[in-house]
């Protein structure tokens, strides 16, 4: 098998968003908009073991993607820790890319999300969703 040699892309995520197939994500609101290109994602996220043991003690909340803080349930897979690994990153990128019935529940997640978000005043939609489990 001949593979091609990974190339890297620095600031052109739009453009790169707008072609891909699937993404691996760091959380942030780069989930939030991969979902409103319609990209299927893994969202992967890995710190180092004291800042982890900290924040998810400091840190309440459900998830850590943007997408699921809003849809208040796990949309896009969260690999988090532990769980960031080469055999779970794999099995999840498997079911975006291959799973026809896993990508098809996920774009049509990724709808419901625009549904909730609409099209005006998206950001301050985003802020309250984002701020309504702190108070």
């Amino acid at each position: 098998i001949h593979e091609e040699p990974v190339k890297l892309i620095y600031n052109q995520t739009y453009d790169l968003l707008a072609v891909s197939h699937a993404a691996m994500v760091t959380s942030g609101t780069a989930t939030l908009e991969t979902a409103l290109f319609g990209v299927p994602q893994v969202v992967c996220y890995k710190t180092s073991s004291i800042n982890y043991y900290f924040a998810k003690r400091l840190i309440k909340v459900k998830f850590i993607s943007l997408v699921n803080l809003i849809m208040d349930r796990e949309v896009v897979k969260e690999l988090i820790q532990d769980d960031l690994n080469y055999l779970i990153i794999r099995a999840e990128l498997d079911k975006i890319l291959h799973g026809s019935k896993n990508r098809k529940l996920l774009l049509d997640d990724y709808n419901n999300l625009q549904n909730v978000l609409g099209s005006k005043g998206a950001s301050k939609k985003t802020a309250q969703y984002i701020c309504k489990p702190i108070k």
